[in-house]
């Protein structure tokens, strides 16, 4: 009998319908020489601190480093967990070959790996590696099964991210907690979520010591067209309008106007992270949402496998596109438009090159039934990107003029589409929505003609620089993706992949950590550092651990080792001397300054609680407290120590009096109440 373990029931079910394994048993299907059995999620995890050793039970700053010699794994406590394993562990024994279906990727194949490591396996080990759950996709998959060895470096590469999230999460934590933390109170620290952290704290500091500068601006308008002076900003108004004195008497004359028609090409097919983006800028959903109503589509059999981060398809997909346009019926007003034509096969779209394991979402030509809203939006977003980029590029012409008044310079730029192209297949919605971005108005240009003169209008406008926007969900999958630097252009992206912090199949499960150990919080679409998170990251001084970018190198050594060009050994020394270094550095870390007085009862001292600071002497009848926020501002500890031994905010903060924004400091009145 050959055994198959797939990733969960339903896609057990799925396979075992193809292979004709009718028969359900005691946590497995049989039938036509075949059982096919399951796990839920995992089935095993790494040990524990306390089961490698007594003295590791107990949080003791002297008993770290834990540096186990050999990781080990066990069965995760759970009854349904172990009735599960039990029944796999049987099939495996009495077998004569496994065949992993687990999840095509890092993950799945840890999880499948750990299993048959528990279950003691010692017979051939075969691959299952699909990217779509039709019967189409099984069948073609189970003709094609590769041996199960050829994915030892991806099983490594997941074993080793394992090894160092519990090397620094279980040390770091309980490092930080002994340390620093308040009565009752646990810093926790990730190898990825702490970096995550950094990122949304160093924005929120950017922001709240941000002072708004006045500047001018010198434009005119001439035929309807704005015009912008090339001298671009002034600092003051009057010299603004001196310039406007000098010109606004003279013509305004036409020295240069050249029109070049250009291509815009399609946008590139999501991968996981650009889908998150993309529904999160339209729909407002959350990077978790996302992942969950595209897994569900995915084991619906309506789109392909899900948890990607290349934009490309193989090449051996160009051959099936006109079958799945074909099967794309709720489509049709725009798959009819490319019917009789050859498809076409852009470099943009089909590279062998940038596909590893899997290619871009797409849908399997399966068509919907019965699927909620969100469902739909998702689906409608895949399924109009694959039709689009079969489409032409879209021609636009872009327009440039250059003008002046006597010595003053001016240049104005529009744009015009001459044919829609892959436009067409967005021609029912905004292009805000299309991009989901703020579009830029662009101004349709007339002709002109150097040399041409005229009256003109010119006006001094006042602005104001703007502070550094909060993250939402997007932008922070984007920074994640490209460990903190501002990346707008896809192939650079592409690159930068290789460096981001976490995967896209886990980004969305450090955010949502994140929110639900209070470090941070929602504010509509704004994310942004509570003070908890704020004061972790402040404790911090090794960029070890809240750098960005190094910890994305720590990624692309994870990469590396999947491809078999960086060694796990190497990787477990350079894990341990970091961790080493850590524990070192932060026992001979300065402590923190001197406990802050109670300003009521004058005996306990100021701790951290969820949402305030709090007395000492809670117990004992002192209710003071101090919130983190008050009307929207977020207290740092030196606001705190500042507004009680001084009566007063170490740092201004913005406010709207009369409807203009002005600084002040908050004030801790005599009645020990917040005021401005």
């Amino acid at each position: 009998m050959k055994l198959c373990i797939a990733e969960k029931p339903s896609v057990a079910k799925d396979i075992a319908k193809v292979l004709g394994a009718t028969t359900m048993k005691n946590g497995y299907w049989e039938g036509n020489g075949y059982w096919v059995s399951w796990t839920f999620g995992h089935l095993c995890t790494l040990k524990e601190p306390a089961d490698y050793t007594d003295k590791w039970k107990w949080w003791d700053l002297e008993t770290l480093p834990m540096l186990p010699s050999k990781f080990g794994i066990k069965l995760i406590q759970n009854s349904g967990v172990e009735k599960q394993f039990n029944a796999i562990a049987d099939l495996v024994a009495k077998c004569d070959e496994v065949i992993n279906c687990g999840d095509a990727g890092q993950e799945g194949e840890l999880i499948q790996r750990w299993v048959l490591a528990k279950a003691k396996l010692n017979k051939p080990l075969k691959r299952l590696w699909i990217s779509s759950l039709t019967e189409e996709a099984i069948k073609e998959g189970f003709q094609k099964l590769e041996e199960g060895s050829k994915y030892d470096n991806l099983y490594a590469a997941g074993a080793a991210r394992a090894i160092g999230d519990w090397m620094l999460g279980m040390n770091a934590t309980r490092l930080f907690t002994l340390r620093f933390a308040d009565k009752k109170q646990v810093l926790s620290i990730g190898r990825v979520q702490t970096p995550t952290l950094a990122l949304i704290v160093e924005r929120q500091i950017q922001i709240d010591n941000f002072v708004s500068e006045t500047y001018y601006e010198l434009k005119t308008t001439y035929r309807d067209v704005v015009f912008s002076s090339t001298k671009g900003k002034f600092n003051s108004k009057e010299e603004g309008e001196g310039i406007l004195k000098e010109i606004e008497t003279e013509e305004f004359e036409i020295e240069a106007f050249a029109q070049n028609e250009g291509k815009e090409q399609p946008p590139r097919l999501f991968d996981l992270t650009t889908l998150q983006v993309d529904c999160n800028r339209k729909f407002g959903f959350s990077a978790e949402e996302t992942l969950n109503l595209i897994q569900n589509l995915y084991e619906q059999k309506l789109t392909t496998y899900p948890r990607v981060d290349t934009t490309y398809l193989s090449e051996d997909i160009y051959p099936k596109v006109p079958g799945i346009l074909e099967k794309l019926q709720f489509y049709k007003r725009f798959t009819d438009k490319l019917k009789g034509k050859k498809i076409r096969k852009s470099k943009k779209v089909f590279d062998d090159k940038k596909v590893t394991d899997h290619h871009a979402i797409i849908p399997t030509g399966v068509t919907p039934s019965g699927i909620s809203a969100n469902h739909q939006k998702v689906y409608d977003m895949i399924t109009k990107r694959f039709i689009s980029v079969f489409y032409p590029d879209c021609k636009v012409s872009n327009s440039t003029v250059l003008g002046f008044i006597k010595e003053v310079k001016f240049k104005a730029t529009g744009k015009q589409i001459l044919e829609m192209g892959w436009r067409e297949v967005y021609a029912d919605i905004s292009p805000e929505e299309e991009s989901n971005e703020p579009q830029k108005e662009e101004q349709v240009m007339p002709v002109f003609v150097k040399g041409e003169k005229g009256p003109h209008t010119p006006d001094v406008q006042e602005k104001h620089t703007k502070p550094p926007s909060y993250y939402s969900e997007a932008t922070l999958l984007r920074a994640m993706e490209s460990a903190g630097k501002q990346v707008d252009d896809d192939e650079l992206r592409d690159i930068m992949k290789e460096n981001g912090i976490g995967r896209p199949s886990t980004r969305a499960n450090i955010i949502e950590t994140l929110f639900k150990r209070n470090y941070i919080a929602r504010q509509k679409k704004r994310i942004i550092a509570t003070q908890t998170g704020q004061h972790l990251i402040s404790l911090i001084e090794n960029d070890i651990l809240k750098s960005a970018e190094l910890t994305g190198q720590w990624e692309k050594k994870i990469r590396d080792i999947e491809r078999g060009e960086y060694a796990v050994e190497t990787f477990k020394a350079e894990l341990f001397d970091m961790v080493n270094e850590l524990v070192h550095q932060v026992k001979h870390q300065k402590a923190e300054p001197k406990k802050i007085g109670c300003p009521k009862c004058s005996k306990g001292h100021m701790i951290r609680g969820r949402s305030a600071w709090g007395c000492s002497e809670w117990e004992s009848g002192c209710k003071f407290t101090l919130p983190f926020k008050f009307k929207e501002i977020t207290f740092s500890d030196k606001d705190m120590k500042s507004l009680i031994e001084e009566g007063e905010s170490h740092y201004r903060f913005k406010r709207i009096v009369k409807k203009k924004e002005e600084l002040s400091k908050v004030t801790l009145n005599k009645k020990l109440k917040l005021e401005w």
